[in-house]
Parts: structure tokens; C-alpha cells; sequence
């Protein structure tokens, strides 16, 4: 009954955000906003160009709503899991707040309505984003902040470029496939971060306090070591038909009871619904994906992005290894996106993603491998509405499964999802 009574209000809270979006349809413009629609895709960190005048405070009521409709079967070697059938997953819903505050100061807060792990109404994240500082006094180190943002809050941090293409819940409207990546370097962590950005170029240097959930008590395992991240990277449409990206980025925690999170910190749930789920009640709303839980973890994700015309790339190379005072061990995850978009808007594309992740738990274990295909396409039919096709099959593979639930495990089939974003 609690399920109904979720799905009930998901829907109706879903057409109050409809109904705020047809009635407010003139949004204003944000300065160094990314889009929240169509006119977002491939927008990775939000340009430094003043292309907006700053006259009031404006606020931008915004929101998401993605429903899937989910035809998976699944097997393992111990005949273990729950049968699948064909229906519809819960629908997933967010609130979006946007608030110009000042010339240059720009504040986001986002509210999962529902989620796969939360059907209860709860707040994701926000940050504060500060590209002048104006407000200390007019043209205060206009020079630096030409090309410098800095960013302060409690939200996903910038670690990687996979996290600007994942679905963030129900904002689903940027990934042409419905599941995010196996390792999903996306985590909501109290941080500060510095960006900058001149002439193609990119740097960021970030801290993070390294905890998903936040608390200030101390017990005899407490170590509360920070987090640092960063990235690198150039960005350039080199002519009209033709964009190059080419980013890498690092994220190290030498903590103990921190830092564990960065693969594991969407509380929303992966997006296949019962995936590997045992018939005595094994799993939970993460499976799907893979998070080492690496307590002295290093990462490193290095990203191309290449656009030609309709042509589009992008690719992951990403390893995550552990201290060897914590027994080492490693996991090296391999990516690659291949899409055609099309049509007079590029409102139609077709295209395939092969994910692998592999590696060994500590050094010298036992190899732990999981290959993922994605085949699919996907329709604008505006640029807040759209719909998706895939096709997917992942498997679990290497003796590092043998005597568990993944032994011999795979998933595949048929998801339908349908997106609205404003």
C-alpha cells in the first residue's frame, strides 16, 4: 500500500512541477547557468562568459520527472534470484531551486521528491556559486575573477566529467543511456572547490571533508581526514564542426573512515531496478554498479570528448587503487559512448556504450571483472521532453565471484524511459 500511496504522490507533485513549468514558462536567465533542458547536453563546467545582466534577484523554479518502463531477466550460477517481470519502475521526481542572488553569486538547491532508495521527499544537495565579488565591492579582483569560479556547498564535486552525462535521479535528460556507469564517481560531500578557465584551458583544485553523511561525533575510529580533488583538462571548438575535450582528474583521501563514498555516494539508487536481488533478500537499491569501498583511495579518471558534426565520443579511463597499508588491490574501469545525433535539431540519436570494470579487491586476489553493453536511442520531441530505447547486458565475470551471488551472474533487456526537464 505505501508503494501506491508513493507512486500516487510522485504523479501528483510530478503535475504541480508541470503545471509551475507551463505557467512560468518565461524562466529568467541565470548567469553561468547550465540549461536544464536540451540546450544543456554536452555542457560540462558552465561558460565564464557574461552573457546575462544582473538587475534583481530572480529565482528559477525548475524540476525533473523520469518514468521507466523495465523488461530485465537475470541468472547466476546458483539459480539464486528473483524472477523479473515487465512493468513499470516507480516513477522518480526532483525539485529544482535557482537563485540569481547578486551580480556574479548564484545559488542551487536540488530535492529528491522520489527516488529509488528514498520514496520520502528529501534535499540532494546545494551549492553557491561565485563568479564576481562584487558584492565585497564593485570590480573586487575583476581581473582573476574573469577566469575564476569558486564553488562552496554541500554537492556533487567535480571529479571526473562522467558526472555532467549521469542521471542525477529523474535528471535523466543528459544521459543517452539509462543506467549511469558500473563505477559512479558521483558523491555529495561538504567541499570547496577553485575553477579555472581561460581560452580553451581548464584547472580545478578541490577539498572535500570526505563524508557523505555528516556528523561531528568522535569515536575511537574517527580519523576525519579530508579529501582533495582536481582536474586538468582543454576545451575548444576548434571550428564549426569539430569540438575537441580532453580532461584528467585526481581524487585522493588517506582517511580511514572517510573518502569511501566517491562510488558510492548516490543515495538515489542505480537505475535498474531488482537487479541481482537473491529470493532470501540479498541487495538493495545500488546493485547494478560496483564501489570498490577503498578506504586510502586513489583515483584517477582521464576523459575524451570529441564531437564532429552529429559524430560524438566520449570515454572514460579511470583507475582506483588502494594503500598497500590497506592490502592494496585495484580496479581499472574502462568506458566508451558512441553516438549519431540527428535531424534538424540533432533531436534524435542512435548509439552503443561498452563499460568494464576490473580488478582484484587486494593485491594479488582473486580478478573481479563486469563488462556492461548498452544499445539504444533515444527522441527530443522538445528540448524538456524526451524519450529512450536501450537494450543492455552486463555480466559478471573472473574467479574473484566465485561462492557469491555474482558468480556466474548476468542481467539483460529492454528499458523504456521517459524524460521531462525544466
Amino acid at each position: 500500500m505505501k508503494t501506491s500511496n508513493n507512486w500516487y504522490r510522485t504523479t501528483i507533485l510530478s503535475m504541480v512541477l508541470l503545471t509551475t513549468g507551463v505557467a512560468y514558462a518565461q524562466q529568467p536567465a541565470l548567469q553561468h547557468f547550465r540549461p536544464n533542458n536540451k540546450a544543456g547536453l554536452n555542457v560540462f563546467e558552465p561558460s565564464k562568459q557574461d552573457t546575462v545582466e544582473f538587475d534583481r534577484v530572480r529565482v528559477r523554479i525548475g524540476g525533473d520527472f523520469a518514468m521507466q518502463f523495465q523488461s530485465i531477466n537475470q541468472t547466476n550460477s546458483l539459480d539464486s534470484l528473483v524472477d523479473l517481470g515487465t512493468n513499470f519502475n516507480l516513477p522518480t521526481a526532483n525539485l529544482n531551486i535557482d537563485v540569481q542572488l547578486y551580480d556574479g553569486l548564484r545559488m542551487h538547491l536540488r530535492t529528491y521528491l522520489s527516488s529509488k532508495n528514498h520514496q520520502e521527499a528529501w534535499v540532494k544537495g546545494g551549492y553557491l556559486q561565485i563568479d564576481k565579488l562584487d558584492f565585497i565591492k564593485p570590480g573586487f579582483l575583476q581581473g582573476f575573477m574573469d577566469v575564476a569560479r569558486i564553488t562552496i556547498g554541500l554537492d556533487e564535486f567535480n571529479y571526473g566529467d562522467a558526472h555532467f552525462r549521469r542521471s542525477d535521479n529523474a535528471r535523466a535528460i543528459f544521459n543517452p543511456f539509462v543506467g549511469n556507469y558500473i563505477m559512479d564517481a558521483f558523491s555529495t560531500e561538504a567541499f570547496g572547490e577553485l575553477t579555472i578557465m581561460k581560452n580553451g584551458f581548464l584547472g580545478v583544485i578541490g577539498i572535500t571533508n570526505g563524508k557523505l553523511n555528516q556528523n561531528v561525533v568522535v569515536n575511537d575510529n574517527s580519523d576525519n581526514k579530508a579529501s582533495f580533488f582536481g582536474k586538468l583538462g582543454y576545451d575548444n571548438q576548434l571550428s564549426d564542426d569539430f569540438r575537441l575535450r580532453l580532461t584528467s582528474s585526481w581524487y585522493i583521501n588517506k582517511g580511514t573512515t572517510t573518502g569511501t563514498w566517491i562510488y558510492g555516494g548516490d543515495r538515489a539508487g542505480s537505475r535498474y531496478y531488482n537487479v541481482m536481488e537473491t529470493l532470501d533478500g540479498d541487495g538493495g537499491p545500488f546493485e547494478g554498479r560496483f564501489n570498490p569501498r577503498f578506504r586510502e583511495l586513489t583515483a584517477i579518471q582521464i576523459n575524451p570528448f570529441i564531437k564532429y558534426k552529429g559524430l560524438e565520443f566520449f570515454g572514460i579511463y579511470e583507475v582506483a587503487s588502494n594503500s598497500d597499508d590497506q592490502g592494496g588491490g585495484a580496479f581499472t574501469q574502462l568506458a566508451g559512448e558512441l553516438l549519431y545525433r540527428f535531424g534538424s535539431t540533432e533531436q534524435f540519436y542512435l548509439g552503443g556504450r561498452y563499460n568494464t570494470v576490473s580488478g582484484e579487491m587486494v593485491e594479488s586476489a582473486l580478478t573481479q571483472e563486469i563488462n556492461r553493453l548498452n544499445i539504444g536511442g533515444g527522441w527530443y520531441m522538445t528540448k524538456n521532453v524526451m524519450a529512450k530505447l536501450e537494450y543492455v547486458n552486463q555480466k559478471y565475470e573472473g574467479e574473484g565471484w566465485t561462492g557469491t551471488k555474482y558468480n556466474g551472474g548476468e542481467f539483460d533487456g529492454i528499458n523504456i524511459e521517459a524524460v521531462i526537464s525544466f
